[in-house]
Order: C-alpha cells, then sequence, then structure tokens
C-alpha cells in the first residue's frame, strides 16, 4: 500500500498517538479521560482530519466480534450466579497436601478456567480466595500469585473466547473453533506444564521451607473479621487490555494507569454473631459460602438470639440472613433453608443452575460444530435470560457496554492509522525476514509482536499485524496462513507474562491482592519481571514448535 499525502499521514499519525497514549496511560495529567473516551477520540479525529470518511468509518466497526463479546459476557454473568467460580475455589484446596501441589493446582484451574471464561474472569474470582489461602496456611504468596496471573494468560490462548485478541484473530481469520483449539491446544499443554515446572525451580527452596502438610481449606469457614473486602466481579469484564472499562460502581480506586476491567468491589461489614453477614453471596472471590447443611443450624442459632433481643421471629431472620444481598442484586432468591422446611425452593434452584451449566455446554458444543460464533454466544445469553425468567436488566447492567464502546472507537482508529499507509511501510520492510517457512523468521517474528504486545497491548498489536501477517504467509500455502494466525494468537497471549504491564489477568491480580485487607500482598513490577522474562521465552518458543494448522 502506498503512502498517503504527506498532511493525511501528519493527522493520522496525530490522531493514532493521542490514541495511543490514551490507551497505555489513561491518566495522564494533561488528558485524564480513560481508554474508552480516549478510543473515541482517536476514531472522532480520524473522521475529523478526513483520514478516513464517515462511511468508512462505520463499516470499520466489526459485529460479529462485538456479538461474540457481549454474548460471552452475558452467559459469564450466569455462571457467576449459579456458583460455578465457588466450586472452582473448592476444587484447589480439596485434600491439598504441601505447597508444591498447591501450586500445580492453582495452574491447572487457572488455566482451564480461563480458556472457557477469560482470564481476567479467572484472576478476578480466584485472587482473593489463593491469597487468603496462602496467609492461612504459611506459605508465601508470591509463588501462587504468579501461578495464577501467567497460567491464565497461558490457558486463556486455548480458545477464542480466552481473551479478546483471540476473539478478532478468530473472526478475522474464519478459522473454526474445533480446529482453533486443535491448533493451539499442545502448545497450552506444555507452555502451562512449562511454565509450572520453572514456577517449581524458581521457587523451589521458598516452597520447601513449610511442611508438605495437608493444605487447610478456608472455603468453609466464616472469618470473623471487623470488615472485608469482597471482590464482587463483574463477569463482563472481558478486556485483555489494561483497561479501566468496569462499571460505575468500580471501587478499586484511582488505578486507571495500571488495572483492568476489576467489576467493582462492595465492602461488608462481617461479624460473627450479625444477622447481615452474606456469607451466600456467589459474587465473592475469596469466601466460602456455608454448606446448605450448616446453614439452617446457623440461622436458627442467629435466630434465637436476635428473638431476645428484639423480638424478630425466627422464620423471618433466617429468610433474611439468606436473601437481603441476593434480592437487592436481581439474583435468585435462594432461601437456604432446611429441607423439610422448604425443599421445593432448593430443588427449583438446583434446576436452574443445571440449566446454566447445560446451556454453556451447549453453546461450546455448538462452537465446536463449527457454527457461527457470534450468534452462539448470543443465542446461549438470550437462553439464559429467558430461563431466568424475570427481569433482565440485573444482569444486563453488569455488561461493561464501555469496553464494547471502546472496540468500536478502537477499530475506526486502527483503520484511520492503516490508511496512512505507515504499518503498510513499515511491514514491508520487516516482511522478507520474517517469513514463516524458516526459522529466523518465525523467531523475527515472535520478537516483533512480543515487543509491540508489551509497548501497544495485545489488541491493537493483532489488529495491525494480524492480516499483514496471513498475507505473507498465504502466498507460501493455505495451511501456513491459518498456521501464521495461530501463531499470532499464541505470542500476542504470551506475551502477557513478560511483565506486569504486559496484560490485564497480571494487573488484576496485583491490585486485588494488595488490596485485601489482613492478608494483602504487594506484587511488584521487579519481582514479577525476573520471572516472567524466562517463562515468557521458554514458553513462547517451544510453543511455537507445536503450533499446527488442521
Amino acid at each position: 500500500m502506498a503512502m498517503a499525502p504527506l498532511v493525511k499521514v501528519v493527522l493520522g499519525s496525530i490522531a493514532f498517538g493521542i490514541f495511543w497514549i490514551l490507551a497505555v496511560f489513561p491518566a495522564v495529567p494533561f488528558l485524564p479521560i480513560g481508554r474508552t473516551a480516549g478510543s473515541l477520540l482517536g476514531a472522532m479525529l480520524m473522521v475529523a482530519f478526513r483520514v478516513i470518511p464517515p462511511e468508512e468509518a462505520y463499516d470499520a466497526i466489526d459485529l460479529p466480534i462485538l456479538g461474540l463479546l457481549f454474548g460471552t459476557m452475558v452467559v459469564s454473568i450466569f455462571l457467576e450466579k449459579a456458583d460455578m467460580f465457588k466450586h472452582l475455589g473448592k476444587l484447589l484446596s480439596w485434600k491439598s497436601h504441601g505447597s508444591k501441589d498447591l501450586l500445580l493446582r492453582i495452574c491447572l484451574v487457572s488455566a482451564v478456567s480461563s480458556s472457557l471464561f477469560t482470564n481476567d474472569t479467572s484472576c478476578v474470582v480466584l485472587t482473593e480466595f489463593i491469597l487468603k489461602l496462602a496467609r492461612q496456611n504459611n506459605l508465601p504468596p508470591q509463588p501462587f500469585l504468579l501461578a495464577l496471573a501467567s497460567s491464565s494468560n497461558i490457558g486463556s490462548a486455548a480458545t477464542p473466547i480466552g481473551n479478546p485478541q483471540n476473539l478478532v484473530i478468530a473472526v478475522q481469520s474464519g478459522i473454526p473453533f474445533g480446529k482453533f483449539l486443535a491448533g493451539l491446544f499442545p502448545a497450552v499443554l506444555v507452555g502451562a506444564l512449562l511454565n509450572a515446572a520453572i514456577l517449581l525451580c524458581y521457587f523451589w527452596k521458598l516452597l520447601s521451607v513449610e511442611k508438605d502438610e495437608e493444605v487447610v481449606s478456608t472455603v468453609s469457614e466464616v472469618v470473623a473479621e471487623d470488615d472485608i473486602t469482597l471482590h464482587r466481579f463483574s463477569p463482563a469484564t472481558m478486556s485483555h487490555l489494561p483497561s479501566e472499562f468496569g462499571s460505575s460502581h468500580d471501587a478499586l480506586g484511582r488505578i486507571q494507569s495500571l488495572s483492568g476491567e476489576f467489576g467493582y468491589v462492595s465492602s461488608v461489614r462481617s461479624r460473627a454473631n450479625s444477622v447481615d453477614i452474606d456469607v451466600q453471596n456467589p459474587s465473592s472471590s475469596g469466601i466460602e459460602w456455608l454448606r446448605a447443611s450448616n446453614a439452617s443450624k446457623e440461622t436458627a442459632e442467629v435466630a434465637g438470639t436476635s428473638q431476645k433481643e428484639d423480638g424478630v421471629s425466627s422464620r423471618r431472620v433466617s429468610r433474611t440472613y439468606s436473601n437481603q444481598s441476593h434480592v437487592s442484586r436481581g439474583e435468585p432468591s435462594v432461601l437456604y433453608l432446611d429441607s423439610k422446611e422448604n425443599p421445593m425452593e432448593r430443588w427449583k434452584i438446583m434446576l436452574w443452575k443445571a440449566c446454566v451449566y447445560l446451556v454453556t455446554m451447549g453453546m461450546l458444543v455448538a462452537l465446536l460444530m463449527g457454527l457461527d460464533m457470534s450468534w452462539s454466544a448470543i443465542t446461549a445469553a438470550l437462553a439464559l435470560v429467558v430461563l431466568d425468567f424475570k427481569d433482565a436488566c440485573p444482569c444486563l447492567d453488569k455488561v461493561s457496554y464501555s469496553l464494547l464502546i471502546f472496540f468500536c472507537g478502537m477499530f475506526i482508529t486502527m483503520d484511520g492509522f492503516n490508511k496512512t499507509g505507515i504499518p503498510s511501510a513499515l511491514w514491508e520492510f520487516v516482511e522478507p525476514y520474517s517469513r514463516i517457512d524458516r526459522a529466523s523468521g518465525i523467531a523475527l517474528l515472535a520478537l516483533v509482536i512480543l515487543v509491540l504486545s508489551n509497548v501497544a497491548s495485545n489488541v491493537p498489536t493483532v489488529l495491525l499485524l494480524g492480516g499483514r501477517i496471513a498475507a505473507s504467509a498465504s502466498l507460501i500455502s493455505p495451511a501456513e496462513e491459518m498456521r501464521a494466525w495461530l501463531m499470532l494468537a499464541w505470542v500476542s497471549t504470551v506475551a502477557g507474562n513478560l511483565s506486569l504491564l504486559g496484560s490485564a489477568a497480571n494487573l488484576i491480580v496485583c491490585e486485588q491482592a494488595r488490596r485485601v485487607q489482613y492478608f494483602a500482598y504487594n506484587l511488584s513490577f521487579f519481582s514479577h519481571l525476573r520471572f516472567g522474562v524466562p517463562s515468557t521465552i521458554v514458553v513462547t518458543g517451544i510453543g511455537l514448535l507445536l503450533v499446527k494448522s488442521y
């Protein structure tokens, strides 16, 4: 592609520069408007500067990607309500023996969950639980937090719904879900095992200090603290970009220059003798809910105390105890009463949860069968809304619409920047040395993707390089074109492990761990970098050898 006129090149570069600054540093003092507004500003400047006509700007918005993103957000919301992530927390501590066993479990659970529910979702849900599990067993938190962040990034590379850049690649390349999974699964499997092995080697002495005793589960305990900060996840927050795309309830503080989509934080007063404690909250990421068999006993004791004090009937207190927060959030009114008192309500809840899991499995089967990914996700989302059989507004309010808007602005900005001819000129210079039919070309291409993914973030990198890499590979063979797309997905995702700022999942783990009361831990930039650099280089290199096209 020839270079555009000089005026268009300069103005397009200015618009792209503003977008890039606000995407990487959303809280810059001279324009602290955030990433979403920065994306729209970049798009508006591209149109105002006549770099791209308004009609072409609308055409640049990729609706299938937005549809797939929206559908998976809604499905994740209902999975959260159905206690899916509570069961993942149980799996971590169930009959775990020693720190090394726990580390391997975290690697496995976070890798699998991130491939199905996105890496950011897994990190938001599991960070606080893992940190408390480590603290209460006198284990060093750093290895487990690094295991969660790095394994979530690696695992998310396996599927098109694992992270946003994979969504873009799957839609633009047209690679079916099954072939995408088959092409990257060997690399993800070996990469996750290598990452776990590197973690064990790196922290072997530190983990060997503690005795290999059975890890005490925190999930069945009600922590008697004056204040507990519960990180209530809005499952719509799928952005792999370090961003502030969360809802207006985001209370993780002004960490826009560091953090990704965290949903919002709800601070709860938690006392052991209070009838208001929400121990059944399925949105908390670190505290297990009381088992149904123990709930009636607990509520009976609370009810008896409350009767003596203020004359409230035990039945009324019991209902308030278990349903207070769920009704306020528009979630299912789960009455955790004795099965003899209200067995029908318990069966309804169990049936509803089973339906949520079945619909989710149906969506995954549809994706594996090669059906349209966007409409499969949207269909599953609407099926869950109908099954919920109530006003969908409380659930749909959790969708991160600001993330969808950010993508719209980014599509227009990237299309405008491509029309300046600058990316094509740079690629024409690099392309002869980065062909994927030779080892040196693959190494150079991987290096370029690694650097750009950490400088400009991975989604913009995919939008800038994806079509060009595929076009170059298509000159070799169609199979090599598919392999090029899969290599781009692999490298741009694993690149997030290089530094703390390379992935929103890293930042979610860092910020959540730092803000957990009584159990807080600060994962520093350099402590992550010392592990991230060797792990990223080894995992990326070995994984590239295993990426196949089918």
